[in-house]
This record gives structure tokens, sequence and C-alpha cells, in this order.
């Protein structure tokens, strides 16, 4: 393919018509229509849904309806974060796309650091792929912090609050991680050796940080003794994510090179499955520890209540099969590949067993007269269970197309994709 020189790097001459015109193209297309229908769905909600009034008081005074319509209206409505409705799936999507994503861009600074060959062959095309899914994550966030206020952030800084200190790590980290592609792509390899240490260390100190603020913020809220009782939350988050990650990786590393380089691919697969077995092993390790030391009503629900599905699903989809498909090393690649699959859906399921899960027996006996009610008029229950809204469900759907279309337009211009020696 015929390419052009600019600022060191090859890009491709292809026209924009060839890159919006193709088949995945168009699955893209498809996943966005949801991520827009789901936005004008939450912003009706949020500013457009007719709500009761003074007026419909004076006519029905004494109507619950109309009592709880006001409530709805004052307090919030639809998929908007309340005390009763608290975090739910764009939390559990924004931390699954974080994570996988700085994962991802973790393990190939690690690769890079110990000089793993296969991976820095790759390193271009796994990079990309972690930042799309980062940029999916805080497209996923903005959402449900209200991107029309998003400005607030800067000109109102709350500097101990959890949210704020992702901001600006996020300003410094992105620009860094396309700063590690560019000298993965561009031609000054003099330059870019010198610079390519600290670079991957800055970046490795950065992803530690983010792990800390993101467990600091879960920490935070106290009245939820599942999220502040879990030990090491920054170690689970990392474990938790490099297995997620691998997966991940398996998939891409199957689907990108399975035709173009079959024995490299194969020995991709072959390093990719020991990092997922290994990254299992201590996801489980870890969580066969974690809940001794979680708060003791939370652990009965979670492991033997109603989140008792849903939690050894994630365990046997996550951990064991995984386990039992990637311990032998004669395994083929498409086991490989349903192990992988099998990971992304346990994780995934994981994710929102940690973030649902804060909703069981749901207000800690922080005043020290019975455990919070979630409303006045309830008794409390032990599992608080909101369906999320179909706007929301729509706009996680549409952050796959964010990640797919992202990639698919870089790699036209860059070929991210092509294995590099450097």
């Amino acid at each position: 393919m015929e390419s052009r020189t600019v600022a060191g790097l090859e890009v491709n001459n292809v026209s924009l018509k060839s890159i919006l015109n193709n088949r995945m193209m168009y699955v893209v297309y498809v996943l966005l229509a949801f991520a827009l229908f789901g936005v004008i769905e939450v912003f009706y909600e949020r500013y457009f849904m007719l709500s009761a009034n003074a007026l419909d008081a004076g006519l029905a005074p004494g109507s619950r309806e109309v009592a709880e319509a006001m409530r709805e209206a004052i307090f919030g409505s639809g998929g908007e974060v309340k005390r009763e409705a608290p975090w739910s799936l764009y939390i559990v999507n924004y931390m699954y796309m974080i994570y996988v994503g700085s994962g991802i861009i973790l393990l190939v600074a690690l690769a890079e650091l110990v000089d793993i060959k296969l991976i820095k062959k790759t390193a271009a095309g796994f990079l990309t792929l972690g930042l799309a899914m980062i940029i999916a994550g805080l497209f996923t966030i903005m959402m449900d912090l209200n991107i029309l206020h998003v400005h607030w952030m800067f000109l109102s800084p709350r500097y101990t609050s959890g949210m704020w200190l992702m901001l600006p790590l996020y300003l410094v980290y992105i620009p860094l991680v396309i700063f590690e592609i560019y000298l993965l792509l561009s031609h000054h390899e003099h330059w870019a050796k010198k610079v390519a240490l600290p670079i991957l260390i800055l970046s490795l100190l950065i992803e530690f940080v983010e792990f800390y603020v993101q467990a600091k913020l879960f920490d935070m809220n106290t009245a939820r003794h599942l999220w502040t009782t879990y030990p090491l939350l920054p170690l689970y988050f990392m474990v938790s994510s490099f297995v997620a990650s691998a997966g991940v990786m398996v998939l891409y590393t199957y689907l990108i090179y399975r035709n173009t380089d079959r024995s490299e691919c194969e020995d991709l697969m072959h390093l990719i499955q020991k990092i997922t077995l290994y990254s299992v092993i201590a996801l489980g390790a870890y969580e066969a520890t974690a809940y001794l030391f979680i708060d003791k009503k939370w652990a009965e629900i979670i492991l033997f209540g109603d989140f008792k599905f849903y939690f050894y699903a994630y365990l046997i989809l996550a951990v064991a099969l995984p386990f039992a498909l990637l311990f032998k090393d004669y395994t083929s690649n498409f086991v490989k590949v349903i192990a992988g699959i099998s990971v992304i859906v346990g994780t995934y399921l994981g994710r929102m067993i940690f973030v649902y899960g804060g909703n069981a027996y749901p207000m800690s006996d922080r005043f020290g007269v019975g455990f919070e009610k979630y409303s006045e008029y309830e008794p409390v229950k032990d599992v608080i269970f909101f369906m999320p809204p179909l706007g929301e469900i729509a706009i996680v759907i549409g952050s796959l197309g964010i990640i797919i279309g992202i990639y698919r337009i870089v790699d036209a211009y860059l070929s991210v994709s092509l294995m590099r020696e450097h």
C-alpha cells in the first residue's frame, strides 16, 4: 500500500470513503446508533420529561402517584444516580473498559521493560486497542456525570473528590499513551530509544496511581461495606484487570493475526495463554481469601443469598473454565479463544457483582440505630436491584462501536496491526 511520511509516521494513502464504506464499519454504525439512541433517551429523561407540579398536587391532593412524581422530579429521574438507585450499569461498563484498556497498556509496558519481543512487535496494535477501550469507558462515565456539566469540574475543582482526581490523571495519561504509540510507529529510532525507558516508567507509575485512585473512589463510600471491606482493593482491581485484559488480548490476537502471521500468531497465543493462566490463578486465590474479610452480612448475601447464582457463574466463567482450558500447553487456538471469551464474559459479570453488590443490605449502621432504609416508607431489604433503563443499556452497547471504530480508523491510516521490529 502506498504511503507518505508525516512527522516520522508512515501514513497510508487511503480515502476516507474507503475506510467508512466497509462491512466492519457497518457494524460500527449499528452500534453507534444504539449509543445515539441511548444519549437521546437519557437527555430526554433529564431535560424534557413532563413531571408533576403544584397544579397537579392541587387537583389531586393526597395522591400517592402525584407525590411520587414530584419526588422524582426533585430528586432525580430515569437512569440518574440517586440514593434509591445508586451506581449501576454506567459504572460497571466504565470500570470494565477503563481497567481492561489500562491492563492491556500496563502489560505492554511491562513487556517492553523486560524485552518480550513478541509483545513488542505487536505493541502498537495493543496500545491502540487499550486506548480505544479507555475512551469508550470515558464516554460511558461522561453520560453518567452529565456531559453538559463537565466544565464545572474545571471551573470548580474539588480536590478531595475521587472523580475529580481521575480528571487530571487522564489528561496526562491519554497523551502519554498516544506518545508511546507515536514512538513505536515513527522512524526516530535513536530518539525513541533515549526516551523510551523514562516514558515507560512514567506510564507504569500512572497506571498504579490510576488503580489506587479508583480504589479510593469506592473506599470513600462508607455506607456500603462490600466496597470498604474488600481487602487491598487496588490489588483486586489490578489482578482482575489483568485477567480481563489477557482474555481480550487472546481474542484480538486470533482475529488479527490468524491468517497473516501464522507462526508468530501461534507463539503469541501461547505467550498470552500463560499470562491468562497465571492471572486467573491469582484472581482465584484472591477471591478465595477476600470473602474472609468482607462484611459478614454482605458475604452471606453474595455467597448464599440472591447474588449466589451470579457469583458462582462469575467464578466458573472467569476462573474455573479458563483454568481447565488453558492448563495444558497443547490446547488448540480454538480452545484458547473459547477460554478468552469465557474470561471476557466472566470478568464483566464480576464487575456487575461488585457494583450491584454494593446495593445488597444497602446502607451500613453508621448512626447506631440499625441499618438505614432507602425509603422512609419501605422496610429494610437485603437486596435492592434496579434494572438499568433502556437508554443506559443502549449507551453501554454503543460503547463497543467506539472501540471498534477508533481502532479501525487508526489502523487504516497507520497500520498499527502490523508486527514491527523495534
